[in-house]
């Protein structure tokens, strides 16, 4: 890449980490327009790139890719707040006006739209569409489409797309292929990188339609793959897209080999477990450790032909923990939530129970810069001691530490006799065996989960509760009605989980953590924080003005999360286990960002391999 001349040190550092500067650049009436968007670094690919490194360019279409899941759907719609929908579906059947790489951390490259442009204060971001994006019915996708789809998911979409938009004021056709997004405030260098993945919606169909209720009718979409087949809640077929207007560009050139995607759903993890031995499924999450551990010790993995791998975790790992639900009167103490905490004895379950698999989760940052480490640092310090009275003393002097023991029940006494003396500072007291609060009430807990697995990880931690006089019990439901709980905010404690956070956050963090999205049922703040010093600090990293000041803003964020004591963090995995049939083809360079096990775009079916793999289980079976 060659840097333009001619900007001040300012606008240099600056498009150094948001357009990639390129001679392809179109730098006019203080915009800048480019190929593609980053919030981290410099793009890696130039304008006149053929594809991405981790994908051949000349891989074979064809076969059946099937993947299957644990859980279940019963909707086809997955921008609204009603329904569970397939994973990923959106993915599938829909494009984006811009699409990420897979090999870079937070990077976007044309797809609908062919360019985009920015203005030096951030105040809007404009697209320009690509006159041959088709809809799968051969008619045009349009700048009224654009609109149509910011409009409708704003007003009707989940509280995730109300929450990302919260900042657009309007969208408006700038030209009759370009429609600008303008912003209620300047210099939010993240809102233009959300915009850049909203999907596309076709408006001749939609607005025929209650976007707002569930349905299984396959719509009409224009991505790489159509809805062929649906079977309530038990498989969905996708089949890919002949004449896909998109397929010859770089962003998907070697991409969406398989004729086929089937996901198949099965509600016993056991079942699923069978199904990939038998050959019936081709790849497998594998979210049991000791069935990791023991589970493949099987010729066909000892053959070469299933293959056991732990897929590299690289950038921000999903963050799992027992949520509190705030909401509820007995959990606004913050000394009652510690007190809990000190009940779960991690590295008894991690030893016994996980085989000693699985790493503590440290942070709502993991495996990032972003997560607080050690003591806070300067610049952490500035941003929180104007809330020094609201906030715990030990933020500012002292590391946080997850309580920990040596995995013996003795080991565990010293903890919770210090959660018995939490709960006595909280008001509790001890009669009978049981904790009873001033009022008269016994404290008690349910933890709903969904998956029986989850129940034997649990069961030690409700024996210690009921050892400190919490009455505690476990309430097992399937994945459907766990998900309508967890958007209608009906429970006491549950496993719950993030996404992995991008390593630019933004405006995604006030829908996660802010007050205003706490009783939004369907929004991602499932535990219902509402603490006006992180809404603060979501403010401080929206608006940072450098990588650094965002650093330490998300540190401090993370820092008063973590002292609220809002959730037990609880494990996560050194990578990705999969295990997966030996009949595909793909590179050595693997992407590392944003690896959709389930789709798997740069795979592809190999025929010597797929030939093989027959012949070894016909003559196995």
């Amino acid at each position: 890449m060659r840097i333009p001349t001619g900007y001040t040190a300012f606008l240099l550092a600056f498009f150094c980490s948001i357009l990639a500067p390129n001679t392809a650049a179109e730098n006019t009436n203080n915009h800048h327009t480019g190929h593609g968007l980053t919030l981290y670094g410099k793009l890696k690919y130039d304008p006149d790139f053929r594809h991405f490194e981790y994908v051949n360019p000349d891989a074979p279409k064809g076969g059946t890719y099937t993947f299957g899941f644990s859980n279940s759907f019963d909707s086809l719609n997955p921008y609204i707040i009603l329904g569970n929908p397939p994973q990923n579906i959106g993915n599938l059947i829909y494009d984006t006006l811009m699409t990420p790489a897979g090999d870079e951390p937070a990077s976007v490259y044309g797809l609908i739209a062919e360019s985009i442009a920015i203005p030096d204060d951030f105040s809007w971001v404009e697209f320009r569409l690509r006159e041959e994006a088709r809809w799968h019915d051969g008619s045009p996708i349009t700048v009224e489409d654009v609109i149509f789809t910011f409009n409708t998911l704003k007003e009707k979409g989940s509280p995730v797309f109300r929450s990302d938009y919260a900042d657009v004021m309007e969208a408006v056709k700038t030209g009759d292929n370009s429609v600008r997004f303008n912003f209620r405030e300047k210099h939010n260098r993240g809102l233009a990188y959300t915009m850049a993945q909203m999907p596309v919606l076709p408006k001749q169909y939609w607005e025929e339609r209650e976007f707002d209720k569930p349905t299984l009718e396959p719509p009409l979409s224009g991505g790489p793959y159509r809805i062929a087949r649906v079977d309530p809640g038990r498989s969905l077929t996708y089949e890919r897209v002949e004449n896909y207007w998109a397929r010859d560009l770089p962003v998907n050139r070697g991409r969406h080999n398989f004729d086929r995607i089937v996901h198949d759903f099965y509600r016993d993890i056991s079942v699923l477990y069978e199904a990939v031995i038998a050959g019936n499924i081709d790849l497998r999450w594998e979210t049991l450790p000791n069935q990791w551990v023991k589970g493949y010790d099987i010729p066909a993995v000892k053959d070469g032909y299933l293959i056991k791998e732990m897929l590299e975790f690289s950038g921000s790992t999903f963050y799992s923990g027992l949520y509190f639900n705030l909401r509820k009167e007995k959990f606004q103490d913050r000394r009652v939530r510690e007190a809990i905490s000190h009940a779960f004895d991690f590295e008894w379950i991690n030893k016994t129970i996980f085989s000693g698999q699985y790493k503590r989760v440290q942070s709502h940052f993991e495996n990032t810069e972003l997560a607080a480490r050690g003591k806070p640092s300067e610049a952490e310090l500035e941003l929180l001691k104007p809330f020094r009275d609201q906030l715990d003393p030990r933020i500012f002097n002292q590391p946080w530490q997850l309580p920990k023991t040596d995995a013996t029940q003795a080991g565990a006494r010293k903890n919770l006799r210090e959660a018995v003396t939490l709960l006595r500072e909280a008001g509790y007291s001890m009669k009978d065996g049981r904790m009873i609060s001033q009022q008269g009430k016994p404290l008690e807990v349910e933890i709903l989960l969904w998956d029986p697995f989850l129940e034997r990880a649990a069961a030690p931690f409700i024996d210690n509760l009921k050892r400190i006089g919490i009455r505690a019990k476990i309430r097992q439901i399937d994945t459907s009605e766990w998900a309508r709980r967890m958007r209608t905010f009906e429970f006491d404690m549950t496993q719950g989980f993030i996404q992995p956070m991008p390593l630019s956050p933004g405006t995604e963090q006030r829908e996660i953590f802010g007050s205003a999205s706490a009783d939004q049922q369907g929004s991602r703040n499932q535990m219902g924080i509402r603490n006006p010093v992180v809404d603060a600090l979501i403010e401080k990293i929206v608006y940072a003005e450098d990588r650094k000041s965002k650093i330490a803003a998300t540190r401090a964020m993370d820092r008063v999360l973590l002292w609220n004591f809002y959730s037990i963090p609880t494990w996560y995995a050194p990578g990705i286990p999969v295990a997966y049939w030996n009949r595909f083809g793909y590179m050595d360079v693997k992407p590392t960002w944003g690896r959709f096990i389930w789709i798997m775009s740069h795979w592809w079916v190999d025929p010597e391999k797929d030939a093989a793999l027959k012949k070894y289980l016909n003559e196995t079976r």
